[in-house]
């Protein structure tokens, strides 16, 4: 079940202790396409209401199967006062070029006709592989408040040619392959949205800063400290469960399980995962 008295804590915490404050709701970390379009607009709300004052971005993904649950979805974000919404491709029947993805994207867009539209493109739980760099041609004039791309593949030859195409900066592309963050960086990428920041937050904005200062040799240290805790975890078996896992370790707050078919993190996970977060001597310790 959904529990809401725990997002004040949560986005206390992210503020205080992480410096994050853009939140991306009902995303897979979220678990967004496991629960129900009611639990989906009860959390959205939870979010902006806890949020207010606190937060400078609620961005709430409202993609779905279904095109008429998208559209209500996106209507309950607007009405609530999302900061911006996004949408994945559909995965079960696909769109299987450019203007089929559009129309249905362009149709969740206009039910938020005030509300910056990000679509979320994410080909490995998708399956849809359609290069965003050929999606973008044209496509302001197809959606109007299309506001950037939350990019989560890694195939940067893509991100990069659409940061090229960019010349105008009027798109934001946001990177979610956490483990390849400043890679895509050095290529123009303005942000990022991961599961990796509710936890290791403070570190990664260590890096965004240590970039920003062209301290190369500094960001990399960041980089390659969060790939090797990345790194150990996978070949553990890292999913959504296993970073509630972590983030219940880390942030003291309870995560809870994932929702079926997902299985929740063993014991011996939590014992590993804690031991070699903890091994890690990060360069401002």
């Amino acid at each position: 079940q959904i529990n809401l008295p725990v997002i004040r804590q949560y986005v206390d915490y992210l503020v205080s202790k992480q410096n994050v404050k853009n939140i991306f709701v009902n995303g897979t970390t979220g678990e967004g396409l496991a629960l129900s379009v009611q639990e989906r607009k009860q959390l959205a709300e939870e979010w902006v209401c806890q949020g207010k004052d606190k937060l400078d971005h609620v961005i709430i993904h409202v993609g779905a199967l279904s095109l008429p649950e998208s559209q209500e979805l996106a209507r309950h974000a607007a009405a609530v006062g999302a900061s911006g919404i996004a949408v994945i491709a559909p995965f079960f029947f696909k769109p299987t070029n450019k203007d089929e993805l559009i129309a249905f994207l362009r149709k969740v867009a206009a039910e938020a006709p005030a509300v910056p539209f990000y679509y979320y493109h994410i080909p490995p739980l998708t399956g849809v592989k359609i290069r965003v760099e050929e999606l973008l041609d044209g496509i302001k004039e197809q959606i109007p408040t299309f506001q950037g791309v939350k990019f989560s593949d890694t195939d940067l030859l893509d991100l990069a040619q659409c940061i090229n195409k960019n010349s105008r900066e009027e798109f934001v592309f946001l990177y979610g392959v956490d483990e390849q963050l400043l890679s895509a960086l050095a290529i123009g990428a303005d942000g990022a949205v991961g599961s990796t920041y509710n936890y290791l937050g403070q570190k990664n904005n260590m890096m965004l800063q240590a970039f920003a200062q062209h301290d190369i040799s500094l960001a990399r240290k960041y980089q390659f400290l969060t790939g090797e805790f990345l790194n150990f975890v996978i070949k553990l078996g890292f999913g959504v469960a296993q970073t509630k896992a972590v983030m219940t370790f880390v942030s003291g707050i309870p995560m809870g399980p994932p929702r079926f078919p997902l299985a929740k993190a063993s014991e011996e996970f939590i014992a590993k995962a804690k031991a070699k977060l903890n091994s890690i001597v990060w360069p401002a310790d």
